[in-house]
């Protein structure tokens, strides 16, 4: 009855138990060195991953920037074409200018030269009658605009000369009448503005008369009262304006002196309005200056005579012969 219970005995059935812990350890530490691979492995892939992500990022900003240098590049050049086309199409234009001016000039020489070698024009004579009518055109000009007489005269005797070359019997005429306007100018003698500001030159040298003038003028014996109280009191007329006072006879020699000043400048631009008007003014000043006498009557009166005077050339034949020759010429 012994042997039974000696041979279940319990030593030999618990051996077992400790190999199913160490394998279970066994297999938690497999389990964990397959899970710390694998998360080194996604750890290190994660990394790779982030490192490839920053290089493609750099790579696609250096991209981006070398595009907008290619851009800029671009816009640049662009505009640099666009500045060559517009100086481009500036210089066609001036040059088309040119060019067309060139064509014209051309054809001013063409005509020029087809008239001069026309043989009813005569080259010479053509020639000829331009210039005369170049001296006639200057002389009339000089002495409408500047009053310049003699530069007249010297204009004409020139287009004589000229006009003397030309052999052809139609202008017999022309020379006719230039012979004529030529002696109509020989016979204005001075110019009238010249003539003009030489007399209020000369006038206003003599143009006063002393107070003393007037007074010595009509000596008559003073009544009593004015020789008892002449020391006193001194009496005028009412109605006289003879500057008497020092001061006022120097204001009125001025004002004298300003309005002869004023005649001559309206004189030199050939103002007669002008003119009139400050002699007129004049004479008031001079009958400021004096009382009435024969030298101031003299004085108006030569006053009066140079407000009467032209400022301007009168010549009713002048232009004849430049529009006699331009006449001929145009029916030639």
């Amino acid at each position: 009855m012994s042997e039974p219970f000696d041979t279940v005995s319990t030593p030999p059935s618990a051996s077992p138990a400790p190999r199913r812990g160490s394998n279970a350890w066994l297999w938690l530490l497999i389990v964990l060195l397959i899970a710390g691979g694998g998360g080194w492995y996604g750890w290190r892939e994660w990394q790779h991953r982030q490192i490839r992500e920053r290089e493609a990022a750099a790579d696609a900003d250096q991209r981006l920037e070398a595009l907008d240098q290619r851009v800029d590049t671009l816009r640049t050049n662009q505009e640099a074409q666009n500045r060559r086309i517009v100086q481009a199409d500036s210089t066609n234009r001036v040059l088309r200018d040119e060019l067309h001016g060139i064509g014209q000039r051309a054809a001013l020489i063409e005509d020029s030269v087809s008239k001069l070698a026309d043989p009813d024009r005569h080259g010479a004579q053509a020639m000829r009658l331009d210039e005369t009518e170049l001296l006639l055109t200057l002389g009339q000009q000089r002495l409408l605009i500047a009053g310049d007489l003699e530069g007249a005269r010297r204009a004409y005797a020139l287009a004589g000369g000229v006009l003397d070359g030309i052999d052809d019997p139609a202008y017999l005429s022309l020379r006719q009448t230039l012979l004529q306007e030529t002696a109509a100018l020989k016979e204005l003698g001075i110019e009238p503005r010249m003539q003009a500001m030489a007399k209020l030159d000369a006038l206003a040298q003599t143009l006063t008369l002393p107070e003393e003038t007037a007074k010595q003028a009509a000596p008559a014996p003073a009544p009593w009262w004015q020789r008892a109280f002449g020391s006193l009191i001194e009496t005028q007329p009412v109605d006289r304006t003879v500057a008497s006072h020092p001061s006022d006879r120097a204001a009125a020699l001025a004002g004298l002196q300003l309005e002869i000043s004023l005649a001559r400048a309206a004189a030199e631009r050939r103002d007669v309005a002008g003119y009139r008007v400050a002699l007129k003014r004049a004479e008031r000043w001079v009958q400021r200056l004096s009382a009435p006498s024969p030298a101031q009557q003299r004085q108006l009166a030569a006053l009066r005579e140079l407000a009467a005077l032209p400022l301007s050339l009168s010549v009713p034949t002048l232009g004849t012969t430049l529009q006699q020759l331009r006449q001929l010429r145009t029916a030639h």
